[in-house]
């Protein structure tokens, strides 16, 4: 190979990784607007004359749409990146309309117009799907296979900080006045997405898409990761959601939880990059699979600890999970997505955390946790869903290795 080529391949590394990077700031900021709305949604919902009893549903109204439009927004990409090289400013247009609609929520609120108000959130739900799966793709076409896996940790970081920064985040904006922070980060995240196309444009060397694709069918392989996927997020967000806070209220006071709901992001955060290794040579759904049967048995030491040091290990070692889970799911998407469908396989991962997201608000609108006869289901289901999705993964792999060496 010739020092050109080389350096041309080297370039296309630094671009992919710039590329990862600011992808991590993009699921940051994002993140934390969503935090920063939820916190500040039943204050503006109360301005409206909505009863804060009410407020979940609208949650729920905003991940019935988030499962839909995710993957919807996700197939457009994928044409429009096939055939055009708009994807980055497209991005940027659709963000600009929806940080629009999320600046007016304030203002909207002083003024005591409910329809305006619902308006603005199902505006503000349907374009922000523009900043899940479409920026993945300009990574699916800027970097190599084997890339891959570390880049989806890379992105999947931003998304850890700022769970991570969520409890710190509701402890210092509850007393402000929610026009400054909705303009804040707004203004941060649209200028974020705004350089979106200048930072792929780093990696322009990078493979390109061709514009005839074989579309990937919704079945065989990827409708069983899809469904592993569904499982796994229900099971993610029945424990940390729904339990965790009560499995720490065991031994501490409502006023660490603060400092202690934070360690399941810390270990999320750890264990995604040395993960990233063994999804290069493993594959992901095996780590996947391992990642589900390692955080099941997590929660089963959570569920019993006797002490606050052992929740604190079993928590941090269930948010490894979780983070291995993610950064696989991700990868996994991309690579079956790749050749012009990162898109649409990556929406529909971003759809199935959405429809968990979504099924998790029910229970809780309905009550489920405190009622005594589906209580204990509320607990144990975590460790179902992360044990049956594991094991089907890994049952998966093993057919697949075992079709493998048939074909020798």
């Amino acid at each position: 190979m010739s020092a050109i080529e080389l350096s041309a391949d080297e370039e296309v590394e630094t671009g992919a990784s710039r590329l990862g990077l600011y992808l991590a700031f993009l699921q940051l900021v994002f993140t934390l607007l969503w935090t920063t709305y939820v916190i500040f949604l039943p204050k503006l919902a109360a301005g409206v004359g909505i009863r804060p009893s009410s407020v979940i549903f609208i949650l729920m109204v905003d991940q019935a749409i988030f499962t839909v439009t995710d993957t919807a927004m996700g197939i457009a990409a994928d044409r429009i990146a096939r055939l055009t090289k708009w994807l980055g400013p497209l991005i940027g247009l659709l963000t600009a309309l929806s940080c629009a609609a999320f600046v007016a929520l304030p203002f909207v609120a002083a003024t005591g117009m409910p329809a305006v108000f619902i308006a603005l959130i199902v505006t503000w739900a349907i374009t922000s799907s523009a900043l899940r799966a479409p920026p993945l793709i300009l990574l699916g076409q800027h970097a190599a296979k084997p890339r891959v896996p570390f880049l989806a940790a890379l992105v999947m970081l931003g998304y850890g900080v700022a769970g991570a920064l969520a409890p710190y985040l509701g402890v210092v904006l509850r007393d402000y006045d929610a026009r400054l922070p909705f303009i804040i980060s707004s203004a941060v995240l649209l200028l974020t997405a705004l350089g979106l196309s200048r930072v792929a444009d780093l990696g322009q060397g990078a493979k390109q898409v061709q514009a005839a694709v074989k579309p990937v069918r919704l079945n065989g392989l990827p409708m069983l990761f899809i469904a592993a996927m569904v499982i796994l997020a229900l099971g993610y967000q029945l424990h940390f959601s729904i339990n965790s806070e009560a499995f720490y209220l065991r031994f501490a006071k409502p006023a660490d939880l603060q400092w202690l709901m934070p360690v399941f992001w810390i270990g999320f955060n750890i264990a995604m990059f040395p993960a990233s290794v063994i999804v290069k040579h493993r594959g992901a759904v095996v780590v996947m699979g391992i990642a589900g049967l390692l955080g099941a048995a997590a929660i089963v030491i959570a569920e019993i600890a006797g002490a606050l040091n052992v929740l604190i290990v079993a928590q941090f070692i269930a948010g490894a999970a979780w983070g291995c889970m993610m950064m696989s799911a991700i990868s996994a998407a991309l690579w079956i997505g790749m050749r012009g469908a990162e898109g649409k396989v990556t929406g529909l991962v971003f759809s199935a955390l959405a429809l968990a997201t979504f099924a998790r608000m029910a229970a809780v609108a309905g009550g489920l946790q405190k009622l005594p006869d589906y209580a204990p289901l509320v607990r144990w289901a975590p460790v179902a869903c992360w044990l049956v999705a594991g094991t089907g993964l890994l049952v998966i792999a093993a057919a697949r290795m075992q079709g493998r060496r048939s074909e020798l």
